[in-house]
């Protein structure tokens, strides 16, 4: 590590301090009775004190070499009050636990959670989201119950949010952004999520209407907090689908402390279980640390790390699906031949330094380096019979094809290759003045990515190789065609790129009153330069500005209610998948897309059956231009790199959480959503992520006579996606849509120990929690898809759109334990 050269003043200052002040430090954090830490805590000591932030976390300077009195109080807890007598220079831990007061306060306080209600943004319990069950368990899993959220893949973690799509979402660890591999095009390749459920300790989201603190993207922020170690602690999660692990602890004097997580991901179970016959041998594994070391009691470093390699080699034997109508049952039996072989390596890094200046100004340094090396090889090749199916009952051939109407075949091929570097420079700071609150941030960002794309399909119909529509079209097989045999789509590309960007923001906040009524002002504006250059590349610049506010009003109403005004303008400058064209080629001139977005919402505090509840409703709009169209093949997204569209989103979206189980968290959302796109003046379409109504439920329960049997169910309906289009083809021509995706996954487990059944003695003494159970995915094994496969019968010249269904019923067992 490099030395810190400081000035010749500044070490006077520090040593004056030193001998002079004769100071202490105390810090911790606090928590309930259940563990969970008490945020907007008072801790005080004569007329100085501090306020615990969102995760408990508390510091305060104390005299030493006296006793001193510290109490810590909050509206809802009991006051605990503690004296200490520490040494000079003294940098004491003291975790304290306030228990719930008996007699309850029915004014309701603004604290660091009530801080999320005003600014819109949803917190989400790290417990509900370790126990919650799921077939890609986790942070993503549990934003797709959420309304406006949409994700119709279990295999995926990649969620769409109020008709955008999935490169429209900013990801935060820690205040650090963070990336995904490029090349995934379908959900059961992804492997792992960055995000680790085991070490987070915070989880807020937003699905619009965010301040100018975040990022420049169109729909949603992410913002995840690892959690500090106060103590050691190990937990280990288990199951058919893979393991994960995790440690942490905490020096002796509190400067250090660390967390490490792996994590092991196997789809196998899942895969299998699916209509396509396989030899699927996935290796999805990575490993995070977060270290955090205060070298001061006003400067600290902190390190993120994480290192993920994903193995993935599938080799489909046979499928067979069924389709059509009752009276006409049409089937589709594939043979296959040929394997795919794809790895995603991913390598980042990020330090960060914290710096307490003052009590009222708080400057943050920020550095990261990501770097993802990716390959993506198959040759697949598919024959197929399209036919009529038996469907006499009592028959041995009942479900089999007994007549063939098509028979044909596929062949494609990929050698697509990509390394990508991206550095991130940033400095941010927080300065209060009296009752304002002032922030802002200035971001380098340095992108450079090697891409070779080289990649075509040949698709036979009886033997007739079928032309892409952009070429005359033949009158196979009835007048012969001399002409070469074309693949039907054809990419080769190598593209060498850099992009430079430079962003940067400032916001003000300020909480003052309208008559006795609490008002909370925010307005703030972004800035954003990017220069696309490279190889065979002309050089481009281009700067956009996106000023955002928020206004927020509690009124002193006897009910706790609070309403909402947020929006603004929204750009996206364009990252490199957006750059690049169906043909592989890289366009320097794509414009960022641009959304003016409006938010209204409402939060409801109330008491139900003498239990909490909120009841959270948002109206919004979008109006989006200089759009980007795209076409979505499960999980992959190409552009067209035009921005030659013009669209909008509205839609209402409501959730209803609080203990409709005493002591537990659930919740109802549900979700309306329209969003149509223009493409050069010829009316407007279905978005390909147009997603109508929704429905989710994430319910908690117990058996009142065993409370140690519990029960974690997972509900999802919504209305069917469009399905798309094949490839060239005009997309005004298809505006079919996919049948309603239904889902129910369900996790029963038993605790064997717990903080109310800690044992003293015997084997189960080491542990602090322990509980095993069983999941059941897709309890009533409904057949959902999520797209299409387009083939053409070349007598009767139809072209059948042939779902690709996910996965069906999958049994699961899962052992959870925390040292």
């Amino acid at each position: 590590m490099k030395t810190i050269k400081l000035p010749l003043t500044l070490l006077l200052f520090c040593f004056a301090t030193v001998v002079f002040a004769q100071k202490a430090v105390i810090k911790g954090i606090i928590l309930d009775e259940n563990n969970i830490p008490v945020s907007g805590a008072n801790v005080t000591y004569k007329d100085s004190g501090t306020i615990t932030d969102f995760n408990g976390f508390y510091l305060l300077e104390i005299p030493s070499n006296e006793d001193v009195t510290i109490t810590f109080s909050h509206v809802s807890h009991k006051k605990v009050q503690v004296t200490v007598n520490l040494s000079p220079n003294e940098d004491y831990e003291l975790n304290p636990v306030m228990n719930t007061s008996i007699e309850q306060i029915s004014e309701v306080v603004i604290s660091g959670r009530e801080n999320k209600r005003v600014e819109g943004v949803t917190t989400i319990s790290p417990e509900v989201i370790r126990k919650m069950v799921g077939a890609n368990a986790g942070v993503e899993n549990l934003l797709k119950s959420l309304p406006g959220v949409n994700g119709n893949d279990e295999l995926s973690t990649q969620y769409a949010v109020r008709g955008g799509n999935y490169d429209e979402n900013l990801v935060y660890v820690n205040e650090i952004e963070v990336y995904r591999p490029f090349l995934i095009r379908s959900g059961q390749q992804e492997g792992l999520s960055f995000v680790n459920s085991d070490l987070t300790s915070n989880v807020d989201f937003s699905a619009g209407g965010f301040q100018a603190k975040y990022g420049d993207k169109l729909s949603s922020v992410l913002d995840i907090t690892y959690r500090r170690p106060v103590d050691f602690g190990a937990t280990i999660d288990a199951s058919l689908l893979g393991a994960s692990g995790s440690v942490e602890g905490i020096s002796k004097n509190g400067r250090l402390s660390g967390i490490l997580g792996i994590r092991y991901r196997d789809n196998s179970l899942l895969v299998k279980a699916k209509e396509t016959e396989t030899n699927y041998r996935p290796k999805f594994a990575d490993a995070q640390t977060y270290l955090t070391y205060k070298l001061t009691n006003s400067f600290e470093l902190s390190f993120l790390g994480n290192v993920s390699i994903n193995e993935y080699n599938y080799r489909p034997l046979t499928r067979q699906t069924n389709f059509g109508t009752i009276t006409d049952p049409i089937a589709l039996l594939v043979f296959y031949e040929g394997r795919e072989e794809d790895r995603y390596n991913t390598y980042f890094g990020a330090l960060k330094s914290t710096w307490v200046v003052s009590e009222n100004y708080t400057a943050k340094f920020i550095a990261s380096l990501y770097q993802t090396t990716e390959q993506e090889y198959y040759d697949i090749l598919a024959e197929y019979r399209l036919g009529e199916v038996n469907t006499e009952i009592g028959s041995e051939e009942l479900g089999t094809v007994e007549f063939t109407r098509g028979i044909g075949g596929q062949l494609t091929h990929a050698r697509n290759d990509l390394d990508a570097l991206i550095l991130n420079i940033e400095h941010k700071g927080n300065l209060s003045i009296e009752e304002n609150n002032i922030e802002y941030g200035i971001k380098y960002t340095r992108e450079d990515i090697r891409d070779r794309v080289q990649e075509y399909e040949i698709i036979d119909s009886a033997g007739f190789s079928i032309r892409p529509p952009i070429f005359p079209p033949n009158n196979q097989p009835y007048e012969p065609d001399t002409s070469p045999i074309v693949p039907y789509t054809n990419v080769r590309a190598l593209n060498d790129t850099q992009i430079d960007r430079i962003s940067g923001y400032a916001q003000w906040s300020r909480k003052t009153s309208l008559g006795n009524s609490d008002l909370w002002l925010n307005a703030g504006v972004r800035a954003h330069n990017w220069t696309v250059s490279g190889k065979n590349i002309s050089s481009t610049s281009q700067t956009v500005f996106s000023p955002r506010a928020q206004v927020a009003l509690k009124p002193d109403w006897e009910m706790d209610m609070l309403f909402r005004l947020s929006g603004g303008v929204y750009q996206q400058p364009p990252f490199y998948r957006e750059l690049r064209d169906s043909s592989g080629t890289v366009r320097p001139g794509v414009k960022a897309q641009k959304s003016i977005h409006i938010v209204f919402g409402n939060d409801y505090s109330f008491k139900m059956w003498d239990r909490a509840f909120r009841l959270n409703s948002e109206l919004y709009y979008k109006h989006l231009t200089d759009v980007n169209p795209y076409t979505l093949e499960n999980v992959r997204i190409r552009y067209r790199a035009t921005n030659n569209a013009v669209a909008y989103a509205y839609g209402l979206d409501l959730r209803l959480a609080g203990e409709f189980v005493p002591g537990t968290e659930s919740w109802l959302s549900f979700g309306y959503m329209k969003t149509e796109e223009n493409i050069d003046d010829r009316g407007y379409i279905f978005r390909p992520t147009d997603q109508r109504l929704k429905f989710g439920m994430l319910f908690q329960d117990y058996v009142k006579v065993i409370p140690s049997l519990k029960m974690y169910l997972n509900l999802t309906y919504n209305t069917g996606l469009p399905g798309g289009s094949p490839s060239y083809a005009d997309p005004y021509k298809y505006q079919t849509r996919l049948p309603d995706y239904k889902r129910a996954d369900l996790g029963v487990s038993y605790v064997l120990v717990d903080d109310t059944k800690l044992r003293d003695s015997g084997w189960l003494k080491p542990f602090k929690e322990l509980s095993i159970g069983a999941e059941i995915f897709n309890i009533f094994d409904v057949q959902n898809s999520i797209t299409n496969t387009f083939v053409r019968d070349v007598y009767t010249k139809v072209q059948y759109a042939i779902p690709n269904y996910l996965t069906p019923r999958v049994f699961n067992v899962r052992l959870t334990a925390k040292f």
